[in-house]
């Protein structure tokens, strides 16, 4: 049952009004006064307000304003006598639904009332629908969203079984890979570089090393320093690497990476010689974490070198193996924050961890 606020400070007027609505099932209340319609109105909100122009205290006019702001979805019919067209014309203007001249001929009361109702419902379903589509549109996204959390991480497990099979294949650099990529992560966080650029690195890291699956055992695993030609098929690996990355979609970005990761700042590196900025941001970070761990890490041939030591050597190379801008990064962070990083990672390495690994303070 719709309900209906009548308001009027002519008693007879509100009772025959009232009464016509109740006879057609309206729920109707009625007021004398733009003051009680509002006192009225906080305590109930109606669906249609049908108002007389000219009341004491607060005439229609004012009540209409009020209202538009209170409510605008309540319709607003005003009532005035036949001689004042002008004023319901200015109430019309001012955002009044309808007019109904006095006296009241039934249908047109019956008729106004019905269509402002009509009005208000339409208003609401809209409203509504408008809601359900929100609701719907959230639903849907967060269900994409999920989607694409899953199939990403579809994708990093992939890559960790690679990283798995590549640590088979060249046992001696075991879990080089996880640590290049937590080191790549810390550095890129502390330049910064921007977020969505560090699952790209964390995975150029990860498969940096891919293209050796190619390479002969006889020259992977050979104890001894290799000879030219020995040289020559191993620095085929970069290229071996991006061959493999770059026919993957979402690895396409990454795949530069792993083809710059053994150019020199200065352009005495391979695959290209590039030099400078022509390397990768990616490539130049990865440097010098690959450095890192190189040096902190037990080899057949030596035991590892203190962390000063690789400080000092990677201060050394700036401007020739490393980017001098990515050096002072590196520098700036305590010798401390990479033996925690190095210790504290996780077994079995994830990727997905590298979202949460703390930036080095400065």
């Amino acid at each position: 049952m719709e309900n209906i606020l009548v308001v009027d400070d002519e008693e007879a007027i509100r009772e025959v009004v009232s009464t016509m609505l109740e006879s057609k099932g309206y729920h109707c209340t009625a007021v004398h006064n733009g003051r009680n319609a509002q006192d009225q109105i906080k305590r109930a909100t109606p669906d249609l307000v049908l108002s007389d122009m000219i009341m004491p205290e607060m005439d229609g006019l004012k009540l209409l304003e009020w209202m538009r702001q209170y409510d605008p979805e309540v319709p607003v019919i005003m009532v005035t006598a036949i001689h004042d067209i002008s004023t319901a014309l200015e109430a019309i203007r001012r955002g009044a639904y309808d007019y109904i001249l006095k006296p009241f001929e039934k249908d047109q009361l019956f008729l106004g009332v019905g269509r402002a109702l009509q009005h208000r419902r339409l208003l609401i379903e809209n409203r509504n629908y408008q809601r359900n589509l929100e609701q719907q549109v959230e639903e849907r996204t967060a269900q994409l969203s999920g989607a694409l959390t899953q199939l990403e991480q579809s994708y990093d497990d992939t890559l960790e079984a690679l990283g798995s099979a590549l640590d088979l294949k060249d046992a001696e650099t075991e879990g080089h890979c996880q640590r290049v990529t937590a080191f790549c992560i810390s550095i890129a966080k502390a330049m910064p570089v921007p977020e969505l650029y560090l699952p790209v690195l964390a995975r150029a890291a990860f498969l940096h090393d891919i293209g050796k699956m190619a390479i002969p055992d006889g020259i992977l695993r050979k104890p001894g320093p290799l000879n030219d030609d020995e040289k020559a098929v191993m620095r085929k690996h970069c290229e071996i690497g991006y061959n493999v990355l770059i026919r993957i979609p979402f690895l396409r970005d990454a795949a530069e990476i792993v083809l710059a990761h053994q150019e020199f700042y200065d352009g005495s590196g391979y695959p290209r010689g590039l030099k400078s900025d022509q390397i990768p941001l990616g490539a130049r970070i990865f440097a010098i974490a690959d450095a890192l761990d190189a040096m902190i890490s037990d080899r057949p041939y030596r035991k590892a070198l203190p962390m000063s030591h690789a400080r000092e050597e990677i201060q050394r190379c700036s401007g020739s193996q490393f980017d001098p801008r990515v050096v002072g990064v590196f520098l700036s962070i305590p010798e401390q924050h990479w033996m925690e990083l190095r210790e504290n990672l996780g077994s079995p390495f994830r990727l997905a961890q590298l979202k949460n690994l703390p930036v080095g303070t400065h």
